[in-house]
């Protein structure tokens, strides 16, 4: 494999040319059945234990922008994106493991007494500790988030993750359950022109180390 093979993939070149979004078309619009479809994706992502410990709410319509735009500082994004996602990753709860697990014993795909070879380590992994059941939720929701990111490159839209908002007032104002980390906010949107490309990044061989 060399940087010719994998520049001529189009997953790759849709990876490597995204860049956050600074600038968006205030008109564009993405339908709900478009929201959807990218949260779809997103939910293709892994998470341990097949937990999918995560919900996305999608801040589309001006009353909910509205809301949302004081406490994400006022980022021009949270108002000029179709849509922004408030990525939420929930705190790992073991006991929901069968239930996530069913459909894939029903398809065939995981023999029933292996549910609890899963769902017994599982518990010893997390539930004595709540720091890995919130670090889980955030690693879940930015998995999400990541596999949006890219879904929405290859569709023409621009992203723009971000931290700056106030995670209390976010989780108050729109309702989370107590179990709910509000992790980053996602805006996805039409483009309009202004934006940068991709900004250089640091050599492969200052942060690759081969042992």
């Amino acid at each position: 494999m060399n940087s010719g093979t994998t520049m001529n993939n189009a997953v790759i070149e849709c990876i490597v040319s995204r860049s956050a979004t600074k600038y968006y078309d205030p008109s564009a619009t993405l339908s709900d059945d478009e929201i959807s479809e990218l949260v779809r994706i997103a939910t293709s992502a892994p998470t341990s234990f097949h937990l999918q410990n995560w919900r996305f709410i999608a801040v589309r319509t001006p009353a909910a922008k509205a809301k949302l735009f004081p406490l994400a500082w006022s980022q021009p994004a949270v108002a000029d994106a179709a849509v922004t996602f408030i990525i939420c990753g929930q705190l790992v709860d073991t006991s929901v493991i069968p239930d996530r697990l069913a459909p894939l014993v029903e398809a065939g795909v995981m023999p029933a007494k292996m549910v609890s070879e899963w769902e017994n380590p599982a518990r010893e992994l997390y539930m004595a500790y709540p720091q890995r059941r919130r670090d889980e939720a955030v690693r879940t929701a930015t998995f999400g988030a990541s596999a949006m990111i890219y879904a929405a490159r290859s569709l023409g839209l621009g992203s723009t993750p971000m931290i700056g908002f106030d995670a209390e007032a976010v989780h108050r104002d729109f309702g989370l359950a107590d179990d709910e980390v509000p992790a980053l906010l996602l805006a996805i949107g039409a483009e309009r022109q202004g934006n940068w490309a991709q900004k250089p990044r640091r050599p492969v061989a200052d942060v690759l180390d081969l042992v």
